[in-house]
């Protein structure tokens, strides 16, 4: 893989203003968002990198942070109809505690394209591309690379552990946020099932279609894993439509290579004390709290330390509070406190 990182600054940077500063204290050098650019398999990709305020010469634990499915852009946005900001949100919550980060649009968002790919990435693609970019953190001279960290949103939660496995300089610390703990049809099949069972309680299904449903999603994703021809003709339309993407020609090696990979099986490979936070909202239908144990046992196995699980009450996939609408630009206060929590030990106090 070819890799090149190139820095463009746009905004205050260490400069002359350090070299004067007064002996007993380091000259303040400003909070700074740096665009940034790296290659990753021939193709180039743009990110931001968010420098907090600090003193001039400090280094600074540097978090990578990684987009859940979908087109989701460097800010975790998929305009112009979505635009929660979960990322940008994020590494404005890590500049708070003086960490700073690299977020990046990933294949086919912002700014960087397809490579020439007429269908999506598979999984290894995308892998590669993030550890282009955690390169690209590293190489930050802000950054110290004894705190190198991997914060993964979703399905970026299973990105960020198989980042930890590919690099040879390891992360100092993973933050899982309502990650992918299963294999991928695995999980869209108990999703789909739950949206149906949540349809039938409403009173919008009868309960006889809904088990013909929930038993038709289950051979068909039998059947795409066997390489079988896949019939959903006899779904409901949203039902279909969604397996329909999911299996069609754009999405299906990308479809195949995530299910290939059960999570809890990559994250027995983390290195021993590496420090881990995994969260799950009491309200999150797609990663709900009860999937998570086999990732947790995992870690544990890795001798991992803490601060482990953070349950967050009230709070669903996009770390809102439940009822938000999915493109308010929040983040709940119980994920805030969480992400607190994991970075504590590199915790700088705000420059002043």
């Amino acid at each position: 893989m070819a890799l090149a990182a190139v820095a463009v600054a746009t905004g205050p940077v260490p400069g002359a203003a350090a070299a004067a500063a007064a002996p007993r204290a380091a000259a303040l050098v400003p909070a700074v968002d740096r665009e940034v650019r790296f290659t990753a398999d021939g193709t180039t990709a743009y990110g931001t990198v968010h420098i907090p305020a600090h003193r001039a010469g400090r280094r600074l634990a540097a978090a990578l942070l990684i987009p859940g499915s979908g087109p989701t852009d460097r800010d975790g946005d998929a305009p112009p109809g979505f635009a929660p900001h979960t990322l940008s949100l994020l590494a404005g919550a890590l500049g708070e505690d003086g960490v700073m980060s690299l977020r990046f649009d990933k294949y086919g968002t912002g700014r960087t394209g397809m490579g020439g790919r007429p269908s999506a990435p598979d999984m290894a693609a995308y892998t590669r591309q993030a550890v282009a970019a955690y390169a690209t953190l590293r190489a930050q001279p802000e950054a110290d690379p004894r705190a190198l960290l991997v914060v993964g949103h979703s399905e970026g939660g299973l990105r960020a552990l198989l980042v930890d496995r590919a690099v040879r300089d390891k992360p100092a610390g993973l933050a899982l946020l309502a990650p992918q703990d299963m294999r991928l049809l695995d999980m869209v099949d108990f999703q789909l099932a739950g949206a149906l069972d949540r349809a039938v309680a409403a009173g919008r299904l009868d309960a006889a279609r809904a088990r013909a449903d929930k038993r038709g999603v289950t051979r068909a994703i039998a059947d795409f894993r066997a390489g079988r021809s896949v019939d959903t003709s006899k779904l409901l339309p949203s039902v279909a439509a969604a397996l329909d993407g999911m299996f069609g020609p754009v999405n299906a090696a990308f479809v195949r290579s995530d299910d290939a990979v059960y999570p809890p099986s990559v994250a027995r490979s983390v290195a021993p004390g590496t420090r881990t936070l995994v969260t799950c909202g009491t309200e999150d239908t797609n990663v709900p709290c009860r999937t998570v144990p086999p990732l947790l046992s995992a870690l544990a196995g890795a001798r991992t330390t803490g601060p482990g699980l953070r349950v967050l009450p009230g709070i669903d996939h996009l770390l809102h509070p439940a009822g938000t609408p999915a493109d308010a630009p929040v983040i709940a206060p119980a994920a805030r406190r969480a992400l607190h929590a994991f970075v504590r030990p590199w915790r700088q106090a705000p420059a002043s």
